[in-house]
């Protein structure tokens, strides 16, 4: 193995542009900050990567019947909880002076397999990237530095550099360093050709500045800002999908202007400078970045005990590539909003007058935004 570290100085460490996803994230040892005398609020969900089994064309396909179990990966970090306690947000909170330093850490999942395919590889370093920043950004930190990690069974080097180039590209959008990473080269662990890859990324927030939906109420509004497309999770179930419908990914994707596989390799949104953007103005209470889990599971984590959503489902189009999926896979409405982002790829839980604020400025065209439900009393995600 081979590490790859860049060091920077201060005037460079950032670049000048301007599953279920389910992490795992790590913990630190429950020892105090020795600096705040305090303990760091850890984060913690799974990944679970799925073999393919026989399908049964008349059957509805399901995640779990693609060989990713939420639950099993719920239950896990349950246990892991009773180890390493305060473990459950989007990113892991550590506590240095009057700031918090948050960590998160993720890959892109079977989606290689479709990279692999396809021979898509240029953008899947952008999915890496924004899979850990995406999570960051939802307590408001601002990414700092980001490292990855490659390994493969034998160094294809321009394929290696090409995968590379797609994360710099990613560090880019979020205006955070490539600070360095791991190259691991195992003999006989991987099929010729194939690689995988995780990434970590650091940010920072001040202490006064944290996004954690303590101040949620009922009556506050949900909005939705768009995705690309599938993003980075739930292509174990997308892959049955393809294998069902018969289409090759060179097929034209039915109601829409791409490749099916173009569809499916389109990079993940990296929504931070927006999402910072918006935080700067005030009103922002929580932020819920939607990978596995969709809806139903991602939505609740930000919400204090006692309260759920109602998700209005015409507030906006569902993109042509979700409606090909559910159609293709007979997939159950309640299986698509656990599974996919279904075109919101990041859902802010904010007061109705920055409600206002937003939606006015999507209106004028500064960008995309849509209504698309409210904080009630009650918990749970329900849908109208």
């Amino acid at each position: 193995m081979e590490a790859r570290i860049l060091q920077s100085s201060p005037s460079s460490c950032c670049f000048s542009s301007g599953s279920i996803n389910r992490h795992r994230f790590s913990s630190i040892s429950p020892s105090p900050n020795p600096l705040s005398g305090s303990f760091p609020q850890k984060t913690r969900t799974t990944r679970v990567l799925s073999m393919s089994k026989k399908d049964d064309n008349t059957e509805s396909l399901s995640y779990k019947g693609s060989g990713v179990d939420i639950d099993a990966g719920t239950e896990l970090v349950r246990r892991i909880a009773k180890m390493a306690p305060g473990i459950g947000g989007f990113g892991g909170l550590f506590p240095l002076g009057d700031s918090y330093l948050v960590a998160g850490t993720d890959g892109v999942g079977t989606k290689l397999k479709l990279a692999f395919e396809t021979g898509i590889h240029h953008t899947i370093g952008i999915d890496l990237v924004a899979m850990s920043v995406n999570d960051i950004v939802t307590s408001g930190a601002k990414p700092l530095f980001f490292l990855d990690y490659f390994a493969t069974s034998r160094l294809d080097v321009d394929l290696a550099e090409t995968v590379i180039k797609g994360i710099v590209d990613g560090c880019g959008q979020s205006d955070c360093a490539l600070l360095g990473g791991e190259t691991a080269e195992m003999p006989d662990f991987y099929a010729v050709g194939e690689y995988d890859l995780s990434g970590f990324a650091v940010g920072i927030v001040k202490k006064d500045s944290v996004i954690n939906g303590k101040n949620i109420v009922a009556g506050d509004v949900l909005i939705g800002l768009p995705s690309s497309g599938v993003h980075s999770n739930g292509f174990s179930l997308v892959r049955k999908v393809v294998a069902r419908s018969g289409l090759s990914l060179k097929d034209e994707l039915p109601g829409g202007s791409t490749t099916l596989g173009e569809a499916l390799m389109a990079p993940t949104t990296i929504y931070v400078k927006q999402v910072l953007d918006i935080i700067s103005r005030g009103g922002v209470k929580g932020i819920a970045h939607i990978t596995g889990g969709g809806f139903t599971d991602n939505i609740p984590r930000v919400f204090p005990d006692g309260l759920g959503a109602v998700i209005h489902t015409d507030a906006w189009e569902l993109p042509p590539l979700f409606k090909w999926i559910q159609q293709s896979g007979r997939i159950e409405d309640s299986e698509m909003r656990r599974t996919f982002n279904l075109g919101i790829g990041m859902v802010l839980v904010v007061s109705p007058e920055a409600a206002s604020r937003i939606l006015g400025e999507a209106k004028n065209g500064d960008y995309v935004a849509y209504r698309i439900g409210e904080v009630v009393d009650g918990e749970g995600v329900t849908y109208h």
